[in-house]
């Protein structure tokens, strides 16, 4: 089998990093037309292109990015290497890039994580935003993973599929009322103050339909579409908050805050969303098949 040639190797990670030949040319002494010859060949070396000729612009394949995440690898180690004979050792790091959802609860979060974060050998990035620009980030190849809590939607044309990581129950969560008799749903509803995801919550809008098929209005404190602010607002004001108990779990646990009531076949879900890919990130799979974090 022919050996890699790393000078290629070198040039290709300084194009991919500098973004054009143009740059990487002028960086390396080099003419632009070597540039490309050279990378032509550690191209049909791999048997794979490694840009999409994209106007002017230079954008890596699928393959591209796991070349440019091995040649990132091996110059790292180089200089690890370096480091370490100077006495200055460091860890090598596979990188996982997260997308979670702005509203998504953290403490959700912080469950999905936690066996990465035990581990020395991996580096997190999380990046947050509303679905569509996780989604698009997904579909760039520049996040491997999106964190929901609604799945996509599935047709012939797209390569997204959702993972379905949990089922959380979800209650009203409140102040303790001392010796108040335990609150009955939904009856005791009636003139009682809540704090409510907003409408684009599913939560929400299925929470909505259980009151109006019992004739009850709510009186609405507060509608937000931050699950962090939502549960300020249960531990600030005087109404009850729906949420997913995982929310408000580090209140309940100290009794700054007690669940008043479970709300019947209501639950949110939270889910995974990856894109088919030909070379996924391997860390992938270790943190899809592992149990589901249940945590209430």
């Amino acid at each position: 089998m022919p050996q890699l040639n790393y000078r290629h190797l070198r040039y290709f990670w300084a194009i991919a990093h500098d973004g054009s030949l143009t740059k990487a040319a002028a960086r390396l002494h080099l003419s632009q037309s070597a540039l490309s010859v050279q990378l032509a060949k550690l191209e049909a070396q791999l048997g794979h292109p490694l840009f999409d000729r994209q106007g002017r612009s230079l954008v890596l394949t699928e393959a591209g990015r796991i070349a440019l995440d091995y040649a990132d690898t091996m110059f790292q180690a180089g200089e690890e290497l370096l480091g370490t004979l100077r006495g200055q050792p460091s860890v090598n790091r596979q990188i996982l890039k997260i997308g979670a959802l702005t509203t998504l609860s953290r403490n959700f979060q912080m469950e999905f994580l936690r066996p990465l974060m035990r581990r020395e050998d991996v580096a997190v990035v999380v990046r947050s935003g509303t679905l569509r620009e996780l989604l698009a980030q997904l579909e760039a190849q520049t996040i491997d993973i999106v964190l929901t809590n609604s799945a996509v939607r599935r047709d012939a044309g797209t390569l997204l599929h959702s993972h379905l990581l949990d089922r959380q129950p979800v209650s009203l969560v409140g102040h303790a009322q001392g010796d108040a008799p335990a609150l009955r749903f939904p009856e005791d509803l009636r003139g009682q103050p809540l704090l409510l995801p907003s409408l684009d919550s599913d939560i929400r809008l299925d929470f909505d339909r259980l009151l109006a098929l019992a004739g009850i209005r709510p009186t609405i404190r507060a509608e937000v579409d931050d699950m962090a602010m939502l549960r300020l607002l249960a531990r600030e004001g005087d109404g009850l908050a729906l949420v997913p108990p995982i929310v408000v779990r580090d209140e309940l646990n100290a009794g700054i805050l007690v669940e008043r009531c479970r709300i019947p076949d209501l639950t949110e879900s939270f889910h995974a969303i990856v894109q088919t890919r030909r070379f996924p990130n391997p860390l992938l799979k270790e943190l899809l098949d592992r149990p589901a974090p249940r945590v209430q």
